[in-house]
């Protein structure tokens, strides 16, 4: 008898459209899945019907047939497997002590300076997972200030989660470090002895403390990140292009 197609798991269906576990688990790592608690895994599901709901009934009112719609569905279709590819490549490529160092040296005057000293503003979060999502939110226009009475679990709310101005050699230089990859008021998430926050900085002024590698691993570790991407996009079509492809420019 010929193998039977594996079943999945539904976990919610809209006007027949059955979304599964195996089609939402999809889109978190490990990592990301593991740290959502089960009320922040309900409202992710509760999104995702949102928007099938609201793709179906672009469909009815066939926006999916217009020109403009199909081209950009067509370039999403293509740049989601693309990136697949060079994730996979990315995967095996690893950035170790020495690299960075010896890119530290070779660039030294850049790295010549007095290190600023930022004022940072922050919201405890349970974990990653919630700490992702209210990220999202605040990228998309959720007030920070708001969050931070909303949704900090630290008493520090009541002073607007402010940390007041930390520098890299003091006792909070992790969140420097956090806040120093960063753009002034840019959100990011920061790992802090065991605890996740989100944080930004509106303020920065200059300290009287050298910079060192010890700062800069990180900023540097991000370049070197980025060349390898870049490379990896670069020799992957170089691949390609050798082979028997039919590329026509009109």
């Amino acid at each position: 008898m010929p193998q039977s197609k594996q079943e999945s798991t539904p976990l919610a269906e809209v006007n027949g459209d059955v979304l599964s576990l195996e089609g939402f688990r999809s889109n978190y790592s490990d990592e990301e899945w593991n740290s959502l608690t089960p009320e922040e895994k309900k409202q992710e599901i509760e999104n995702w019907v949102n928007v099938t709901l609201l793709a179906q009934a672009a469909e009815e009112r066939n926006l999916h047939e217009e020109k403009a719609v199909r081209q950009r569905i067509d370039y999403a279709t293509k740049k989601i497997k693309a990136n697949a590819l060079i994730a996979r490549r990315l995967a095996s490529v690893t950035i170790g002590e020495e690299e960075l160092f010896n890119y530290y040296r070779l660039h030294l005057s850049e790295f010549q300076s007095k290190l600023p000293e930022y004022d940072v503003q922050r919201i405890l979060v349970r974990n990653e997972g919630a700490a992702r999502i209210l990220l999202q939110r605040l990228k998309d226009g959720y007030e920070f200030e708001v969050a931070v009475a909303e949704q900090s679990q630290e008493m520090l709310r009541d002073k607007q989660g402010r940390m007041g101005f930390v520098n890299a050699a003091g006792e909070d230089s992790l969140f420097w470090r956090a806040a120093h990859a960063l753009m002034p008021n840019e959100p990011g998430i920061a790992g802090v002895n065991g605890a996740v926050y989100i944080l930004r900085h509106t303020a920065q002024r200059d300290s009287n403390q050298d910079a060192d590698f010890t700062q800069y691993r990180d900023q540097i570790r991000q370049i070197l990140l980025q060349d390898k991407q870049r490379q990896v996009y670069e020799d992957l079509l170089r691949e390609l292009k050798m082979q028997d492809n039919d590329i026509y420019y009109y």
